[in-house]
C-alpha cells in the first residue's frame, strides 16, 4: 500500500496533466457549441502552442514572457485560417463531412510541424523556475500552480463570456438554430470563425503551460487531442465546466493507475473507466440528459 504522500503526489501530477486535457476539451466545446462540429485538429492547436513558444525562444531569442503570448497569438491565427480555408467553403455540407475535414487539417498541421521543427523533443523553461515546493510530503513545481491557475482562470472567463456577453450568446444561438440566428441578424460565419479562434487560443494556452512539465514535439497533439475529446465526453459534451472537470478526473485516473498498477496500462485503465461510465450515463457526468419530443 503506497504512503499517503505518494498518493497525494499522484493526484497532483494527474490533476496538472488533466487540466491540460480539460483545456483541450474546452476547445472542443467552444466549436461544438457553435457548429456542432467535433474539431479533431484541436490536438494540433495544443501542440503548436508549445512548439511555437519553444522556437520563439530558440530562434527569436525572446523571453518566455513574450514567447508564450506570441505562440498563442500565432496559433489563434492558424485557427482563423483553418476556418476560412477549409470549413467556410463547404459549410453547407453535412457535419460528418466537416469532421472528416478537421481530421485532414490535423494531418496537414502535424506534417507541417514535423518539416518545420523536426522530430526532436523540446523543453520550454518553467515560468517561475524549477525549485519544487513541499506540501504534505509531496512536491509541487511552480509550473503546476501556473497550470492550475490559468486553467481555472480560463474556465471562469469562458463561462462569463458565454453567459454574459452578446457575442457569446450569439455563438450559442448559432448552434441551436443557424437559420433562425441568421434571421435575427447574427453573423453566423463570423461567429464560427470566432469559435475556431477561441478554440485555438485555449488549446495553445494548454500546450504552452504544459510544455515545461512534459516536453513537447511535433506529434504530441495526437494523444492530447484524444484525451481532450475524452475529457469533453466524460464531463458532458457542450459543457465548459464538464470539459475541464472531465480532464482533471481523467488525468488523476491515469496518474493513479500508472503509480499503483503500471505506466503501461494508464491509458487503457482511464479509457475503460470512461467507457464504463458512458454505458451508465451517456450524457457524461455533468451533461444534461436529452429530452425526447412527443
Amino acid at each position: 500500500m503506497p504512503a499517503p504522500s505518494d498518493l497525494l503526489q499522484y493526484v497532483i501530477s494527474g490533476a496538472t496533466l488533466g487540466a491540460t486535457y480539460g483545456l483541450a476539451g474546452l476547445g472542443f466545446t467552444v466549436i461544438f457549441n457553435t457548429t456542432e462540429i467535433i474539431n479533431f485538429a484541436q490536438g494540433e492547436f495544443v501542440m503548436l502552442g508549445g512548439m511555437l513558444a519553444v522556437f520563439a525562444i530558440r530562434w527569436g531569442g525572446l523571453p518566455p514572457a513574450l514567447a508564450v503570448p506570441l505562440a498563442i497569438g500565432l496559433t489563434t491565427l492558424v485557427g482563423v485560417v483553418t476556418d476560412r480555408l477549409t470549413i467556410r467553403p463547404v459549410r453547407g455540407r453535412s457535419v460528418i463531412v466537416l469532421i472528416i475535414i478537421t481530421i485532414g487539417v490535423s494531418i496537414v498541421l502535424r506534417g507541417a510541424a514535423m518539416l518545420l521543427f523536426g522530430k526532436d523533443t523540446y523543453a520550454l523553461p518553467g515560468f517561475s523556475g524549477d525549485e519544487s515546493l513541499a506540501f504534505l510530503g509531496a512536491s509541487i513545481l511552480p509550473q503546476n500552480l501556473w497550470v492550475g491557475g490559468m486553467t481555472l482562470g480560463t474556465l471562469v472567463a469562458m463561462k462569463l463570456y458565454f453567459d454574459r456577453t452578446i457575442s457569446g450568446k450569439a455563438m450559442l444561438a448559432c448552434a441551436c438554430d443557424r437559420k433562425a440566428a441568421s434571421l435575427m441578424g447574427i453573423n453566423v460565419d463570423g461567429m464560427v470563425t470566432l469559435s475556431f479562434a477561441l478554440s485555438a487560443l485555449v488549446g495553445a494556452l494548454g500546450g504552452a503551460i504544459l510544455a515545461p512539465i512534459t516536453l513537447t514535439s511535433y506529434d504530441v497533439g495526437i494523444l492530447l487531442g484524444l484525451k481532450g475529446f475524452a475529457a469533453c465526453i466524460l464531463g458532458g459534451l457542450g459543457n465548459p465546466f464538464g470539459a475541464v472537470a472531465g480532464g482533471v478526473i481523467l488525468g488523476v485516473l491515469e496518474s493513479l493507475s500508472a503509480g499503483l498498477i503500471s505506466s503501461g496500462y494508464k491509458d487503457a485503465v482511464a479509457f475503460v473507466i470512461l467507457l464504463t461510465l458512458l454505458f451508465v450515463r451517456p450524457s457524461g457526468l455533468f451533461g444534461r440528459r436529452a429530452a425526447e419530443r412527443v
